[in-house]
């Protein structure tokens, strides 16, 4: 829309003087904190996204990349619609949108974001703003030069500078009374916008006094435009100051979580369920006795590209009490293949269909699950109400008699089948067999008439949490004719179908339930029943017809797989790959080699993406299993890894990559940490003094230094000192396809980097989260140390990686029973602390590991 087109808008809204008379429908905080609907006197709760496209580097990539903005988030907003969601929050980018005495600019990015909430509310999606980011508006990239009064100040001076302060109370009664041209309606008065936040994470460092006078500022240049919405600030740095916020004029407090930490840079493996068990907040009394609300405005478990653990995160919020929460943050759409904007986060219903079905999922949870409503410990808080969580398959079901949403092919059976009107998934059911990779929606319009909506197949090409770039692809998009198979009561055998998000479709006929279908929107209409969807008058919420989804971008042959680093003899050992093509793959096989046995074996074709490959018994000898993967296509042949045109049969065939498994006998140690191939996937906590230091030519040590074991938080200076240093490696992929059963004894290859003595626990962790170790003591020589299995006890878990905030809980505290398992075990816990007389705490610690394994 143009900014004339708009100024009419707003002059003939004026004329009819709608926004003077705006009565606003506003939101309330009880004398119990919980936050509610005035009119109605029902609580409020919400679920959604955090999604910058107006701002910072989402809007100058569109810019980049030749794109119309405003198309762009059009696009996105179906998808919200699509995910069920129902709020939305973002903190602005103030240092793009104010000058620096804080007068609101009326610039392009404000025109951007005036449209999006626009669009919201068109959709029934609620909104929290936070007006203040104190943010430079670069990342990923260099800051601008932008005309904001956080530019002039930055974050400290933000929080302490008079003048500052002057200019943010400007700003901020400013902002409120700023008239959105696309609505007609001030922020201060639209029914949709139910909390102002603030601020974006202040980390005040002043006293209860000067932190109180200034937050009460801001809250007053709110009020001062004479906005009656609950006012929030964020809580969750400087913790210490928690009673001072809540005394302050604020209505409630705002709440984040990072449950894996951030910024890992690679997949963070394993079962992270004990990360989430709950969400203990310590100064929970602080926040009661001022009968304050709580609003979640930030979470994602960063750089786990998994599903399950968006529902147990809800879950858990929902038992602290915690009414609204949103994700951070959706990639936009024309962002996602490269996924730059937060490289430690990846959200996007088309790129990553089972973590958005995840959302839809927690979004449910937040409807459906009584405020403050204990659901037990891990692992009993897996199944509650109407949901399930899986770690093991990585999925997670909501099965109510009206839905049925799941985030990965699962065996639950719906609960009322012949009542359903709402199905979700990836993957396959009860009620539905896919073979295509992408979402799918099925919603009832009527008896005997279904709207279905397949979304295109996704294939993650690349590490998706390294360092990105609009030139580095991560992921691809394809689309292809799949086959689905419906098993509904009301669409029986042969129902008709017909695509109706593309012009002039013929009607088809399903063959006992199955069809085939391309990434689109369809109608299935049961035999016998006449359905013209262009007259169709329901209250179904989305466009009958409408279909977004990025546009295939699969350029050329695609092997996606990653050999075994271990198998034993004798066993029975499988390869599996993924293969996408913008050609049509003829044959796929594999060429196997262990010493001098050689063998070729074709790859079964599972569907159109999934192949698989028996290895021959004969090559399960100890030794190093290679092999390469070796397509044809009316082109010719190609050879992976590599994508390497040619097969090694050619005579000018010169590519030495080849994927490769090492093949142990059953008798021989299970290595489960080496220094020099391992070091990089140790998860803990940065310290300087930790290092990969090469010991000789065939072995390097992983070095941990410590000048003290407990450190004052800044942000958290009440918190109970712990005098603890834990790190993690899970061995799961290092292992392979070995099983651990029958060994008796773990055996450490370590040292004290010191003369003199320091003790160790080294600790195995199983999947349920419980740990079991021994304290050994290390010396200055470098040996290898004995422990029989029989000899490890129960220990306490460490919540690894550590979460933000952290003020959350240092150990996963659990009932988990007390009885090991070897064949349940996925990690090595190292911790220095524990077995420590109290002096020796406040000392230094210097440690070295090169190999731990199993005998």
């Amino acid at each position: 829309m143009t900014r004339i087109f708009k100024s009419i808008t707003v002059l003939i809204i004026l004329i009819f003087n709608i926004n003077a008379t705006y009565s606003q429908v506003t939101t309330v905080v009880d004398e119990n904190g919980i936050i509610r609907w005035e009119a109605s006197g029902e609580e409020v709760k919400g679920f959604g996204v955090n999604y910058s496209a107006p701002f910072a580097h989402a809007y100058r990539s569109a810019e980049k990349l030749g794109l119309d903005i405003i198309a762009e988030i059009d696009k996105d907003l179906y998808h919200f619609s699509r995910l069920n969601f129902d709020l939305y929050r973002l903190h602005v980018w103030d240092t793009e949108i104010s000058d620096a005495e804080g007068n609101l600019l009326e610039n392009e990015h404000l025109d951007a974001f005036d449209y999006l909430l626009s669009e919201l509310k068109k959709r029934e999606i609620n909104f929290v703003i936070t007006p203040i980011a104190y943010w430079g508006n670069g990342w990923p990239e260099p800051d601008e030069e932008t005309p904001g009064f956080s530019n002039k100040y930055g974050k400290e001076g933000s929080l302490t500078n008079p003048k500052a302060i002057a200019a943010q109370q400007n700003y901020l009664t400013q902002f409120m009374n700023h008239v959105n041209p696309y609505t007609g309606i001030a922020y201060k008065n639209d029914p949709n916008l139910i909390a102002v936040e603030i601020s974006n994470e202040p980390h005040h460092r002043g006293t209860p006094e000067e932190v109180k006078e200034f937050i009460n500022k801001l809250t007053k240049a709110i009020r001062d435009s004479g906005s009656k919405k609950p006012v929030f600030y964020n809580v969750t740095h400087s913790v210490h100051l928690a009673d001072t916020y809540f005394e302050s004029d604020i209505q409630g407090g705002t709440f984040q979580w990072y449950p894996t930490g951030l910024g890992f840079k690679k997949e963070i493996p394993g079962n992270l369920l004990p990360n989430v068990n709950d969400y203990n907040i310590p100064f929970n009394n602080a926040i009661e006795n001022n009968n304050a609300a709580k609003l979640v405005y930030e979470f994602d478990a960063a750089d786990v590209n998994k599903s399950y653990i968006y529902p147990a995160m809800a879950r858990s919020f929902r038992e602290a009490g915690i009414q609204i929460g949103t994700h951070f943050a959706y990639d936009p759409s024309f962002l996602a293949y490269a996924n730059t904007e937060y490289n430690t986060h990846y959200m996007n219903l088309n790129y990553t269909p089972h973590k958005a079905l995840g959302l839809i999922i927690a979004g449910e949870i937040f409807h459906h699950t009584k405020l403050g409503e204990d659901q037990g410990t891990y692992p009993d808080n897996l199944k509650f109400g109407d949901f399930l969580i899986q770690y093991e398959d990585d999925h997670a079901v909501y099965n109510s008699a009206e839905k049925f949403i799941y985030t990965n092919s699962n065996a639950e059976k719906p609960k009322a089948i012949s009542e359903l009107k709402e199905i979700a998934g990836h993957g396959s059911s009860e009620v539905i067999e896919y073979e295509g990779k992408g979402a799918y929606f099925l919603d009832k319009l009527e008896e005997g008439v279904w709207r279905l909506e397949v979304m295109p197949d996704p294939f993650l090409i690349q590490d998706l949490f390294g360092n990105n770039s609009l030139d580095k692809t991560l992921a691809v998009i394809k689309y292809n004719l799949n086959e689905m198979k419906i098993n509904l009561p009301g669409l029986a055998g042969n129902f008709e179908f017909k695509q109706i998000n593309i012009a002039e479709s013929e009607v088809q006929k399903a063959k006992g339930g199955a069809i085939s279908v391309s990434p689109g929107t369809y109608i299935l209409t049961a035999e016998g029943i006449g359905f013209e969807f262009e007259n169709y008058k329901g209250e179904f919420r989305l466009e009958l017809d409408n279909f977004v989804a990025v546009e295939e971008s699969v350029d050329r042959t695609y092997v996606l797989h990653e050999s075994s680093n271990a198998a034993e003899t004798d066993q029975s050992f499988s390869i599996h790959a993924e293969i996408v093509s913008n050609e049509e793959v003829t044959k796929a096989e594999v060429w196997f080699q262990n010493g001098n046995i050689y063998e070729a074996v074709q790859m079964n074709a599972e569907n159109q993406y999934d192949y698989s490959a028996d290895v021959p018994q004969n090559l399960l000898v100890p030794g190093i299993l290679t092999y390469r993967i070796i397509l044809e296509t009316a082109k010719g042949k190609m050879t992976f890894p590599g994508n390497v045109s040619g097969s090694p049969e050619n005579w000018d065939f010169h590519s030495e990559d080849v994927y490769a498994t090492r093949i142990y006998d059953k008798s021989s140690a299970i290595s489960l940490f080496d220094a020099s191939m391992d070091a990089d996937m140790v998860v803990h906590s940065w310290k300087p003094g930790n290092q990969i230091v090469p010991l000789n030519s065939v072995e390097d040590e992983f070095q941990v230094r410590l000048d003290e074991l407990f450190s004052e938080d800044i942000e958290n200076k009440n918190a109970t000192p712990i005098y603890d240093y834990s790190f993690r490696f899970n061995f799961q992929k290092k292992i392979g396809a070995r099983l651990p059963r029958d060994q008796k004894e773990l055996i450490i290859k370590a040292r004290h980097l010191k003369s003199g003595t320091e003790k160790l626990q080294l600790a195995l962790l199983m999947k349920n989260g419980s740990a079991f170790g021994k304290v050994i003591e290390l010396d200055s020589d470098l040996k290898e140390i004995r422990i029989k299995l029989d000899e490890l006890e129960p220990v306490r878990t460490v919540t690894l990686p550590r979460p933000y905030p952290g003020f959350l809980p240092y150990y996963f505290e659990h009932q988990n029973p007390q009885d090991f398992d070897l064949k349940e075990v996925e990690a090595l816990q190292f911790s220095i602390g524990p077995g420590n007389e109290p002096e020796n705490l406040q000392k230094k610690h210097e440690i070295g590991i090169v190999k731990v394994k199993l005998q």
